[in-house]
């Protein structure tokens, strides 16, 4: 059976290519929100905003932070992140910048989220595994994380529960 995992990523910037991922069904992820959903989730401010995520968090074994170019620093991806390692969940992090959007485009690689955070005085980035697709081809990084995301997420959960 597989892990329900829950899906971190700048939704502006990062859906198109975080769909991908989502599509690859090697895990279970948390269901798609459209652009008109976000925008009714959103208007609910921010207590509206945090319900949907713990919601959507509910369940999951494992936080897979997608990490675009502008993910890191946002106040969002930080709650999900925070919440995440206090739920004693599985966490890690992607760098898709190099699949292409729906308009063909790759982007920058962005830096690294977990570097906000501090836990015993060293950063979080020390102990969460980030993994950033060795090709620049879009098809190659979608393989690889195809083939590699289902192992990914047992790492994870296992650094966490050793944590």
């Amino acid at each position: 059976m597989a892990r329900k995992v829950f899906y971190s990523f700048y939704f502006k910037e990062d859906n198109w290519r975080a769909s991908q991922v989502r599509n690859i069904g090697v895990v279970e992820g948390n269901q798609p929100v459209s652009d008109n959903d976000w925008e009714q989730i959103k208007k609910g401010g921010d207590e509206a905003i945090k319900r949907w995520i713990n919601e959507q968090l509910n369940g999951r074994s494992c936080t897979i932070v997608l990490i675009g170019t502008n993910t890191a620093g946002r106040k969002w991806i930080k709650y999900e992140i925070e919440k995440s390692w206090n739920e004693r969940k599985g966490l890690f992090g992607i760098y898709i910048h190099n699949l292409k959007d729906k308009d063909g485009n790759q982007s920058r690689k962005g830096r690294n989220p977990f570097d906000d955070f501090k836990l015993e005085g060293k950063a979080l980035s020390q102990i969460i595994k980030t993994y950033d697709p060795p090709y620049f081809d879009s098809k190659k990084v979608y393989e690889y994380i195809q083939n590699n995301i289902g192992s990914w997420v047992e790492e994870a959960i296992k650094i966490r529960n050793n944590y």
